[in-house]
């Protein structure tokens, strides 16, 4: 039978998921920099019309909400959530 996970199993397991998110931003970030810095050297030796900056856009933005959706929704986003809005209840 099951035991009952304890809230130390249960912040444990949050703290685990927000640092297997971190790492995979960190590496899609750090893939990010490596590709457009070689898309960039890339135009830069052809002497084109500079092309670059378009996937660096497109994909930049996905790095970015990939990043805001981290710090947002962070782990403990819904109970600090909760406890503001609580908090901001009993000084009405």
């Amino acid at each position: 039978m099951k035991q009952p996970q304890s809230e130390q199993d249960k912040r444990y397991k949050r703290a685990k998921e927000q640092a297997a998110k971190l790492k995979r931003f960190y590496t899609h970030l750090t893939v990010y920099v490596v590709v457009i810095a070689f898309l960039f050297f890339i135009d830069w030796s052809d002497g084109g019309n500079w092309w670059f900056y378009w996937p660096a856009i497109g994909w930049g933005i996905a790095v970015a909400i990939q990043g805001a959706s981290i710090i947002i929704f962070s782990a403990g986003w819904k109970e600090r959530t909760i406890r503001e809005i609580m908090e901001k209840e009993e000084k009405k």
